[in-house]
C-alpha cells in the first residue's frame, strides 16, 4: 500500500513539471541583428532605435511584448510583428497611408474651407482610424451647434496607389431640431412669458424659417442658465437658483420642450449701509457720504459693485494707494434684509508692469490703451481692470476681446495682456428716387467707426435728389487730447423742398461741439454753429403774405452758441425697471450774424415697468420758448414747428397758427410750444419672436404765438393757441430694419384749421 502511494505521488509530481515548464526557467533571447521587413517611408533605424533592442543584449519575451508595443504606439504603423529566428530579429511591419486629399460630401450649410480648419487631418500627412474619427465627432458637434443635432458624419477611405487615401467625410446634416416650447416650473413673481423674454434660447413661431434662435443648442442652454440667475439676482432674489433644465424630444421627435425648473426664494432689500476704515488716517465717513445706495432700495449686485467702485475712485483722487473695498453682508431672514458693511481694507501692494496688446492690426494701441484708467507703474486694482475690459468691447471695434493679467518679472508686479481680434467698422448705403419731373435721384451714405484705426467716426452723406438735396461731413473724436472729452464737427449745405408749405429751404452750416460728463449721470454739451439760411420760392405757386414777406429776406446768417445738459438715471439708478431723462438746452445768436434770438426748450421723460415688468408706462413733459431780439421779424424756419415725433394726430405742421390770406393755408410755426405725452406698453399675447407689442397714448399740445412776427396783411388763426387732446393705439415691431412704431389716433379737440393724421409709421424712440 505505501509503495502504491508514493508511485502516485511521482507520477503527479512528473506530470506537474512536465506541463509547467516555464515556471522553472524562463525564455531569454540574444540577437545579433535585428531585420526590418514592410517599411516604406520609415527609416528602419528610426523603427530599430523605437525598439529599443539593441545588438548581444540577452532579451526575454516581455521586453520583446514591451519593443512591440512601443513600436504600435508611435502611431504610424497599421500592424507590428516580431518574430525570432535564432540570433536574427524580424520586425514586420505595415505603415498606415498617407492622406492623399480630403473631401467632404452632402454639406451645404457650412462650407468646406470651414471643415478643413476644424479637422485636425491634413492632406500628406499619416492616416489614422482615430484621428479620422474624432475629426467626425468634430464636425458632428460643428452642426450641433447651429441645431442640427441629428447630424451624422461618417469617414471613409479610397486606397490609391503608393500607399495614399483619399479621405472622404460623408455628412448628413439632417435638420434644425426647434424648441417648440420652453415652460416654467416653480416661478410666481414673473410669468413664463416676461422669463422667455430673458433668455437667448426662444421657442419656434411663425417666422421658425428666419429665426435661428429656437434651434436646441446646448452651450445656449447653459448661458440661460446664467443670464437667468444674473435676472433674478439684480431684482434681490438672492437665493434663486436652477434647479434643472430638462430637454426632451416631442412624441413625433422633430423637436424640443425645454422646461426650467427653478426656486425663487425671497425678495431681499438693503437694510443699514454702513462703511469701517482699518487703514490708519482714512476716514470711513466721507467714504459713507459718496455712496448713493440707501436702506430700503431692492438688493442689486451691481448696486454693491458700483458703490465699492465709487468708493475706490475716491480714494485715488485722496491718493490712498491700494485701497480695497470689502463689503461684508449681514442677512436678516426675519425682516428680508441685508445689512451691508463696506470694510476699507489696504490690498496687497502689487503694480501694473506692462500693458501688452495683440491683434489690432487695425487699432492703434493708443485707442485700446485709452480704455485704462491706470497705466504702467500704477497700483493694481483688478476691478478697474475689469471695467477697462468692459470699455474695450463696448468699443465695438473688435469681433472678440480678452483681457487677462499674469505675474510680472516679480510677485508684486502684473501684466495686463489685451488679445483683440478686429472686425469691420464701416458701413456704406445707396439709395435711389425717380419722379417725372425731376428724373433719378441717387443717396450715398458713407460712414467709418474707426477711421485709420484712430477711433474716430467719419461720415459723408450725399444725396442729388430733387427734393432733399444735401452734401454734409461728420466727424467725431471721442477721446479729443486723450481725455474724456467728446469733438463732433459737422458741415455741408441742404437744399430741401418743404411738404407742408409753399417753399423750399437752402441751409449752409457748420457746426462744431464739445461734450464732457458733469457727474456720474450727466453731461454737458457745448457748441456753435453757423449758418446761412434761406427760404425759396417755387415755380408757379402762390403764398401768404407772411411767408412772401419771409421769403423776401433773403439769406440769413446766424451765429449760434449753444448748450444742453443732459441728466440720465438709466446709466446707474437704483432702480434698473424706472428712470428719468431731463435734458435742458439753450441756443443764443447775435453774436455775429444777422439774426439775434434766444432759444430754450426743456424735456423731462419717466418711466417704470409695472406688472411684473410686463407693462411699461412711460410720461414726458416738453417745453420750448423762442424769443426774438433782433430788428425786422422772425422766420418760420427759426420758429418751432410740430412734427409726429413730437405730438401726435396730426400731420407735420399740422397745428399752430396758420395763415390763409390769399386762399392759402401756410403754417407759421409759433415761439411757445408745450406737449405732455402718457403711454402705456404692453405684450398682445401674440409669440415672442414676432417682436409686436402693443400700446395706448394720450397726447396733450399747444404750439402758439407769434410775436415780433410781420403778419400785416394775413388772415392769421391760432396764434393765441389752443390745447388740442389726442388719443390712439400703436402697434411696435421690432424688425431687423429698426424699431417701427405703428400710430393710430383719434383728436378728442382740435380746431378746424388743424391737419389731422389718424395714422403714421414712425422709428420707434427708444428710452
Amino acid at each position: 500500500m505505501l509503495y502504491r502511494v508514493l508511485f502516485v505521488f511521482f507520477f503527479v509530481f512528473a506530470a506537474a513539471f512536465a506541463v509547467f515548464p516555464s515556471q522553472a526557467t524562463a525564455q531569454n533571447y540574444t540577437f545579433n541583428s535585428v531585420q526590418v521587413e514592410g517599411n516604406q517611408r520609415i527609416e528602419t533605424s528610426t523603427i530599430v532605435t523605437r525598439a529599443g533592442i539593441a545588438r548581444g543584449q540577452r532579451v526575454t519575451a516581455g521586453q520583446l511584448n514591451d519593443a512591440y508595443k512601443r513600436i504600435l504606439d508611435s502611431g504610424v504603423f497599421e500592424t507590428v510583428e516580431i518574430i525570432p529566428r535564432g540570433s536574427t530579429l524580424v520586425i514586420k511591419v505595415t505603415e498606415y497611408p498617407t492622406i492623399n486629399k480630403i473631401n467632404f460630401e452632402g454639406n451645404r450649410r457650412i462650407k468646406d474651407e470651414n471643415l478643413v480648419e476644424a479637422v485636425g487631418s491634413e492632406s500628406r500627412r499619416v492616416f489614422t482610424p482615430e484621428q479620422a474619427e474624432r475629426d467626425a465627432q468634430t464636425i458632428a458637434e460643428i452642426y450641433s451647434a447651429q441645431g442640427r443635432v441629428a447630424a451624422t458624419v461618417v469617414p471613409r477611405i479610397i486606397r490609391r496607389d503608393g500607399n495614399r487615401v483619399d479621405l472622404v467625410f460623408e455628412i448628413s446634416e439632417g435638420d434644425t431640431i426647434e424648441i417648440e416650447r420652453v415652460s416654467f416650473v416653480g416661478n410666481r413673481a414673473y410669468s413664463d412669458r416676461r422669463l422667455r423674454r430673458v433668455l437667448e434660447t426662444k421657442q419656434a413661431g411663425f417666422l421658425r424659417a428666419f429665426i435661428r434662435s429656437d434651434t436646441f443648442i446646448a452651450d445656449r442652454i447653459e448661458f440661460d442658465k446664467q443670464v437667468l440667475r444674473d435676472f433674478y439676482l439684480s431684482r434681490g432674489y438672492i437665493d434663486f437658483r436652477v434647479n434643472s433644465a430638462n430637454v426632451e424630444f416631442t412624441r413625433e421627435r422633430d423637436a424640443f420642450f425645454l422646461v426650467m425648473d427653478v426656486q425663487e426664494g425671497q425678495q431681499f432689500s438693503f437694510g443699514k449701509i454702513t462703511t469701517i476704515s482699518e487703514i490708519a488716517g482714512v476716514n470711513a465717513a466721507e467714504y459713507q457720504d459718496a455712496l448713493k445706495v440707501k436702506p430700503g432700495v431692492i438688493y442689486s449686485p451691481s448696486l454693491i459693485e458700483n458703490s465699492i467702485a465709487r468708493q475706490e475712485r475716491l480714494g485715488l483722487r485722496n491718493g490712498v494707494d491700494f485701497l480695497r473695498v470689502e463689503p461684508r453682508i449681514t442677512r436678516n431672514d426675519r425682516d428680508l434684509t441685508l445689512d451691508v458693511e463696506f470694510a476699507l481694507v489696504k490690498g496687497p501692494r502689487i503694480f501694473v508692469e506692462r500693458i501688452d496688446i495683440e491683434g489690432n492690426t487695425t487699432t492703434l494701441d493708443r485707442v485700446i490703451r485709452q480704455q485704462f484708467r491706470s497705466v504702467e507703474g500704477d497700483p493694481f486694482n483688478p476691478r478697474e481692470i475689469r471695467e477697462s475690459a468692459e470699455r474695450i468691447r463696448a468699443l465695438g471695434f473688435f469681433a472678440e476681446s480678452n483681457v487677462e493679467t499674469r505675474e510680472g518679472s516679480t510677485p508684486d508686479r502684473v501684466f495686463v495682456d489685451v488679445d483683440v481680434e478686429e472686425q469691420p467698422t464701416g458701413s456704406l448705403s445707396l439709395g435711389g428716387s425717380y419722379s417725372v419731373n425731376d428724373g433719378f435721384g441717387i443717396a450715398i451714405g458713407l460712414s467709418e467707426r474707426n477711421f485709420l484705426g484712430r477711433g474716430q467716426t467719419l461720415g459723408i452723406t450725399l444725396s442729388t435728389a430733387q427734393d432733399a438735396e444735401q452734401y454734409v461731413l461728420g466727424f467725431s473724436e471721442p477721446q479729443l487730447l486723450g481725455r474724456d472729452l467728446r469733438f463732433d464737427l459737422d458741415l455741408g449745405i441742404s437744399e430741401r423742398n418743404s411738404s407742408f408749405a409753399n417753399y423750399d429751404t437752402s441751409r449752409k452750416f457748420f457746426n462744431p461741439g464739445l461734450t464732457f460728463r458733469t457727474g456720474e449721470l450727466s453731461t454737458l454739451q457745448v457748441r456753435y454753429r453757423w449758418e446761412a439760411s434761406e427760404m425759396l420760392a417755387r415755380s408757379n405757386t402762390t403764398t401768404g403774405s407772411v411767408i412772401t414777406s419771409e421769403i423776401a429776406q433773403g439769406e440769413r446768417a446766424s451765429s449760434i452758441f449753444g448748450a444742453t445738459y443732459v441728466y440720465d438715471s438709466r446709466l446707474g439708478g437704483l432702480n434698473p425697471n424706472a428712470g428719468i431723462r431731463f435734458e435742458l438746452g439753450l441756443d443764443a445768436a447775435g453774436v455775429g450774424g444777422d439774426n439775434k434770438y434766444f432759444k430754450t426748450s426743456a424735456k423731462t421723460i419717466a418711466q417704470t415697468r409695472v406688472w411684473h415688468e410686463e407693462v411699461t408706462l412711460r410720461a414726458s413733459l416738453e417745453l420750448g420758448a423762442f424769443n426774438w431780439q433782433g430788428s425786422g421779424s422772425s422766420r418760420t424756419i427759426d420758429r418751432f414747428i410740430f412734427g409726429p415725433d413730437v405730438f401726435r394726430g396730426f400731420e407735420p405742421a399740422g397745428i399752430g397758427p396758420r395763415d390763409l390770406s390769399g386762399g392759402q393755408d401756410d403754417a407759421l410755426g409759433g415761439n411757445y410750444y408745450a406737449v405732455a405725452r402718457l403711454e402705456a406698453e404692453f405684450p398682445l399675447g401674440l409669440p415672442e419672436e414676432l417682436g409686436i407689442r402693443g400700446g395706448v397714448f394720450y397726447d396733450v399740445g399747444n404750439l402758439w404765438d407769434l410775436s415780433n412776427v410781420n403778419t400785416a396783411g394775413g388772415t392769421i388763426v391760432g396764434e393765441g393757441g389752443s390745447f388740442r387732446h389726442v388719443i390712439g393705439f400703436s402697434v411696435l415691431w421690432t424688425t431687423a430694419f429698426g424699431p417701427l412704431r405703428f400710430n393710430f389716433s383719434k383728436a378728442l379737440k382740435k380746431e378746424t384749421f388743424d391737419k389731422e393724421q389718424s395714422f403714421d409709421l414712425t422709428i420707434q424712440a427708444r428710452f
